[in-house]
């Protein structure tokens, strides 16, 4: 398969198995709900009735005084009682095989080809760390909302865009599933466009 080089004049050959999968949503859906997952903290903690502190002693008699009974003031209905079904901390991590995770990204590259969001360049560089050149760059490309693959992350690049709403830069070996679906265009170089080939070949 080949792809058009934007800017200049050629292209680029790639490999059929990486970037003509056929569009797998059950997949996708399921690794990307597995990615999100595995980002949760999961340490929320509450404490229940035991483990709140005090009410060891009973309030009040249990017969006598008119008022319901009650033998803790740490019972869930109370104020400041302990909570019913308290939260702890737990792994929200899913299990995802490697070969499901390389298809999925397989499949959502294939189809930033086929709808056309994938945009390739030679490179993508700045000369100083200035946010105004870089969006000089986009504009010049037509891009707003857009995911720049670099092979190495310069310094100068990552703090262009740091200040841009909508873009995000990554390295080749740091794509992940939501990244990608999440950017109305994919900018990518020439050597980062190699490796992720590479990777998912």
């Amino acid at each position: 398969m080949e792809l058009n080089i934007t800017g200049a004049e050629g292209t680029v050959q790639v490999s059929d198995v990486a970037f003509g999968r056929e569009y797998n949503e059950a997949l996708i859906h399921q690794v990307v709900t597995s990615y999100l997952a595995g980002a949760r903290q999961g340490t929320r903690a509450q404490k229940t009735r035991s483990e709140v502190r005090g009410g060891g002693k009973k309030p009040w008699r249990q017969k006598g005084t008119g008022r319901a009974r009650a033998g803790t003031i740490r019972s869930p209905i109370w104020v400041g009682g302990g909570k019913a079904f308290a939260a702890k901390p737990q792994d929200h991590s899913q299990k995802v095989n490697k070969k499901m995770y390389r298809a999925a990204l397989q499949s959502i590259v294939s189809e930033l080809v086929r709808q056309e969001r994938l945009v390739i360049v030679d490179e993508v560089a700045c000369e100083q760390p200035k946010t105004k050149e870089l969006l000089g760059k986009l504009t010049e490309l037509n891009l707003d909302n857009v995911l720049i693959v670099s092979e190495n992350v310069e310094q100068n690049l990552y703090l262009a865009a740091r200040n841009l709403v909508g873009v995000e830069v990554l390295d080749a070996a740091g794509i992940d599933p939501v990244s990608l679906i999440a950017h109305e265009k994919v900018l990518v170089t020439v050597p980062a466009l190699k490796k992720i080939e590479e990777a998912l070949s």
